[in-house]
């Protein structure tokens, strides 16, 4: 009769134990940093609570249907201008931008580096400088216009709703196209260059040969590109707080600003967290989308 002794143990951690303890600690700041905020935050919108009076009390959904009571909609088309403005011309500056440097030519790499400066900078250094830029009293744009006799006066840029939205999306524009231009342009580098010479022999011009040839090849890539810039623009922040703080009279409020103001200006956490459940609900939509198309572009790669 053979008897049958377990192996030893060798004091080793197994595979699942070492996988575990890799994940603690990324799971435990998770936990701690964004999911409990989170939920701690959307769980305030169903109770009148307040920065001020202590106390918590039970509001079901009045704080939500309050907020969609008091100018969502307006809030939204805000929000909206901003991130239509903020996506499209910083796209279409660093598409050309691409295009540009994707051909080869003196100096090419030097100017690759110098369009990436601005992407480097943080953005509340950005803001910052953009500020002074617009500033009514002592800006370089008005001392720039009133130089060369384009303006009699000092435009207060940032003290305008026409003007102080330009200057938002002219701001975000300048910290933004320089990383789509390097998605976009690494994009272009993978376009074989026989299908460009092929439609050159075939007498297709550049625009003919853009749409033939370049643009079915990183369509994916922009697709992308943009969708992710909108979803970051829709939560965009630090920009208008530094320029405008949503001002003049709230017309250049976003879903960010509105939701800081409500919350540590007018101290309602209730209201602030309604506003923060609806904003996120919208988010959620555009981020299924996100997905959506970079499962249909994996497909097609496939």
């Amino acid at each position: 009769m053979q008897l049958t002794t377990a192996p030893p143990k060798s004091g080793r951690l197994s595979e699942l134990g070492f996988i575990t303890l890799l994940l603690l600690p990324g799971l435990a700041l998770l936990v701690c940093v964004v999911l409990y905020p989170l939920l701690r935050s959307l769980a305030s919108a169903f109770f009148t609570e307040s920065l001020v009076f202590p106390g918590v009390e039970w509001a079901g959904f009045q704080n939500i249907a309050d907020v969609l009571a008091d100018g969502f909609g307006e809030l939204l088309l805000q929000t909206l201008i901003f991130t239509v403005g903020a996506t499209l011309f910083p796209f279409l500056i660093g598409f050309a931008l691409a295009l540009v440097l994707n051909e080869r030519f003196r100096g090419s790499r030097l100017l690759r580096g110098v369009f990436l400066i601005p992407w480097l900078l943080p953005g509340v250094v950005v803001s910052f400088l953009w500020m002074w830029i617009f500033d009514a009293n002592y800006g370089v744009l008005n001392g720039l216009l009133l130089q060369s006799g384009v303006l009699d006066s000092p435009v207060p840029w940032l003290f305008q709703t026409d003007t102080a939205r330009g200057a938002l999306i002219i701001a975000k524009t300048w910290n933004s196209f320089p990383w789509i231009m390097v998605m976009l342009l690494a994009g272009l580098q993978t376009v074989p260059k026989e299908l460009h010479e092929a439609a050159m022999v075939d007498g297709a011009g550049a625009v003919r040969r853009f749409l033939t040839v370049t643009w079915p090849h990183v369509r994916g890539v922009a697709g992308l590109v943009l969708l992710l810039e909108f979803i970051w623009n829709f939560q965009h922040f630090d920009t208008i707080f530094v320029l405008t703080g949503g001002g003049p009279a709230g017309t250049t409020a976003t879903f960010a600003t509105e939701v800081y103001d409500t919350a540590f200006k007018g101290f309602d956490l209730g209201h602030a967290g309604a506003l923060g459940l609806l904003w996120m609900a919208l988010l959620m939509i555009l981020v299924v989308v996100y997905v959506r198309f970079s499962e249909r572009g994996e497909k097609q790669n496939a």
